[in-house]
């Protein structure tokens, strides 16, 4: 059993004279706060109403502070128990883990994710990182105790496998170089445009490389990287760009493409039909979804022990918790 804080806390921290926080329950050496449950309790209701409705969101409600409540015990039990396993969580995995968030959903920069994470969950980037990263090492904890001790044949993950290829599958996608000719304001500018066209066109036909002729001549800005707007999910182009890019073999450059403020020629490096992915691909994230059902009465007897060793003290009766 862990040692408890050495010295008696009231329910009421104070802080110059002025009340800061009602301390409700002391887990090891962790304090969970009125404010701390208050926020948690919340969150928890917005995600139901977010899921449920009618009669079962009513069913949810009636026991999601308590869940909530043994969820932050949990949460520090666990954080503790990850300590004594020396489970450290490396900062490069917390930023491959960003980096592929923000490539998922097309994030440009830390300060889109941000934006996006204020505008649905109410929290900016470092705070949700400390949430993940606390997320991450409690998991690693289940993962070592728990899930490693669950056995699931080679045999039984191909054959799920198999009988789910559709929720494993690589989405259509597609690779293009593009190369912009701004029409302009002016007939003059419209004309030089169709002249910059026709020199580009010429230059194709003298075996010049198109990256080149992008470097050259395109007015975007995709021009820096030669035109390469690297891998997009099919849906996100303009339709005729999109339909004149999918109508080439790669390597192939399109004909004009005109838009009411351009003159685009693109090239297809490559495309990806929708597939599923290799089994080598998948097999850890099967396995994770095959252990969960079998683990769930393991993962509770393990929790059990866990509480028991720990030194949890209510400093506010528990079943007034439970009613606000």
């Amino acid at each position: 059993m862990r040692k408890a804080i050495p010295f008696l806390l009231p329910a009421v921290v104070f802080a110059g004279g002025e009340v800061r926080e009602e301390i409700l329950v002391i887990v090891n050496n962790h304090l969970i706060t009125r404010r701390t449950m208050q926020q948690a309790v919340e969150q928890e209701n917005a995600a139901l109403y977010r899921q449920f409705s009618g009669k079962q969101l009513d069913e949810k409600l009636q026991d999601a502070r308590e869940k909530t409540l043994q969820g932050l015990i949990d949460s520090f039990v666990l954080e503790d128990k990850a300590v004594d396993l020396g489970i450290v969580i490396p900062e490069d995995y917390l930023h491959n883990y960003v980096e592929d968030i923000k490539k998922q959903n097309n994030f440009a920069s830390d300060a889109d994710f941000e934006r996006a994470l204020r505008a649905s969950a109410g929290i900016g980037l470092p705070e949700w990182l400390l949430r993940q990263k606390q997320e991450i090492t409690r998991q690693e904890v289940l993962r070592r105790e728990v899930y490693s001790k669950v056995a699931i044949e080679d045999q039984e993950l191909r054959a799920y496998y198999e009988d789910h290829k559709d929720e494993y599958r690589k989405p259509n996608r597609l690779r293009i170089r593009e190369l912009v000719l701004a029409k302009g304001a002016t007939p003059g500018e419209l004309e030089a445009a169709k002249s910059a066209l026709a020199a580009i066109q010429a230059g194709l036909k003298e075996g010049k490389s198109f990256e080149e002729l992008v470097q050259a001549h395109s007015t975007s800005p995709s021009r820096s990287t030669g035109g390469d707007l690297g891998w997009m999910g099919k849906g996100l182009l303009r339709p005729a760009i999109e339909q004149a890019a999918l109508a080439l073999k790669p390597n192939q450059v399109s004909g004009p493409i005109e838009t009411d403020k351009d003159i685009y020629l693109v090239q297809l490096l490559a495309s990806e039909e929708d597939q599923p992915k290799p089994f080598s691909e998948v097999k850890a994230q099967i396995m994770g979804k095959l252990q969960e059902p079998k683990a769930q009465n393991a993962i509770q007897n393990y929790l059990n022990g866990l509480r028991i060793r720990a030194n949890i003290r209510y400093m506010v009766p528990k079943d007034k918790l439970l009613k606000g």
